[in-house]
């Protein structure tokens, strides 16, 4: 597909987003308070990862069951997930199963509005059986929309634990992109370093320099195969030739190389999903975090929930989705630049949040 990009998302259904549509562009960072809905917003993309990989039910029975994910409005009868882009769409509907999973109502294709009929019922997508698609546009557009929905990954970097999956021996084969956990990170910056392509290297070398913007004592990393071709991370710091573990190594500063092979990556995912990646970050890489969310959008859509007024003064009004909590639902809007405009004269975009001008406190905007 040559133009992967998302205009726009609708959701129904879903737990507390009732009904929404939202418009997307290259770089979106979601407001709000506890609870408005900005992680359920973030789980439908979730959701749809598992759905292309063939795995909704290990998604929904992680989650609680069906009845755990649909909206409680007595109305509520079915999730409905529906991506627009151009010239393509993708639909899909689930309604509930006597085991508290969900069945596929329906899977339809759009192309230039015409819509196509997938396959009726099941546990799992018929995207992959193209197979049952007799017009060969529909066909492509399958197969197209299943790469769009693999790159639909929701990344968590936050598990910086003993026994975190980033600090684990992994095979040096699982390198073909970094995981939503990071666990493949040593495999990943290893194949960058080993590539015959001196794109990855220069990548790598990059990646290596924002390290050392917020961590100034870090040399590089220590990338060697063990045995049974498994590699863990380790690296060395200035002034010394000792070997350190990621044991050794602060959450934050963790945190952070997963964020920037993340965005930094020559593959960037058609679309990178970030919840509250500044956890754990000092104020300065939070500002450093928010030049690589930039530079990414460049290359792909960014979608980040934030509660961090340090990240969002990074950004402009424009870049921006309200959520709120209006009886009970989930809203989600742009703020009105022309009627905060005189405002923005005088204050940043994170200053109006404080203030509450632009909603997103508990409480509504005043």
């Amino acid at each position: 597909m040559a133009d992967r990009e998302l205009r726009s998302i609708e959701v129904e259904g879903y737990a507390s987003i009732r009904s929404a549509r939202v418009d997307l562009g290259r770089l979106n960072v979601l407001i709000g308070a506890n609870g408005a809905g900005k992680s359920n917003f973030i789980r439908v993309f979730e959701l749809l990862g598992h759905l292309v990989d063939e795995r909704l039910g290990h998604f929904v029975g992680l989650n609680g069951g069906a009845s755990a994910l649909l909206n409680t409005a007595p109305e509520a009868d079915r999730l409905r997930v529906r991506l627009n882009g151009v010239p393509y769409g993708y639909e899909v509907a689930l309604v509930p199963g006597s085991d508290d999973d969900f069945v596929f109502d329906y899977e339809h294709l759009a192309y230039d509005a015409a819509p196509w009929t997938i396959a009726l019922g099941g546990r799992e997508t018929h995207l992959h059986r193209t197979d049952l698609i007799d017009d060969s546009r529909f066909a492509e557009l399958a197969s197209d929309v299943v790469d769009l929905l693999r790159g639909c990954r929701v990344y968590h970097f936050h598990d910086t634990s003993r026994n975190a999956p980033v600090k684990r021996l992994v095979p040096t084969a699982d390198n073909l992109s970094l995981s939503s956990d990071g666990g493949n990170l040593a495999a990943v910056l290893l194949a960058l370093v080993e590539s015959e392509d001196k794109g990855d290297l220069a990548a790598y070398r990059r990646i290596v320099g924002v390290i050392r913007q917020v961590a100034p004592f870090f040399r590089d990393f220590v990338l060697r195969p063990e045995k049974s071709d498994r590699v863990r991370l380790r690296w060395r710091q200035n002034d010394s030739d000792a070997v350190f573990s990621t044991n050794q190594m602060s959450d934050g500063t963790l945190r952070f190389v997963c964020l920037a092979v993340l965005l930094l990556h020559p593959k960037l995912p058609s679309l990178v999903v970030l919840d509250e990646p500044e956890l754990g970050l000092h104020p300065y890489a939070v500002v450093q975090l928010a030049g690589l969310l930039r530079q990414a959008s460049a290359r792909g859509q960014v979608l980040v929930a934030t509660q961090s007024v340090t990240l969002v003064n990074q950004f402009g009004i424009e870049d921006l989705i309200v959520v709120e909590r209006e009886d009970g639902a989930s809203t989600f809007a742009r703020p009105d630049r022309e009627r905060l405009a005189q405002w923005l004269e005088e204050y940043s975009v994170g200053e109006l949040w404080e203030k509450n001008l632009i909603g997103g406190r508990p409480g509504g905007r005043t």
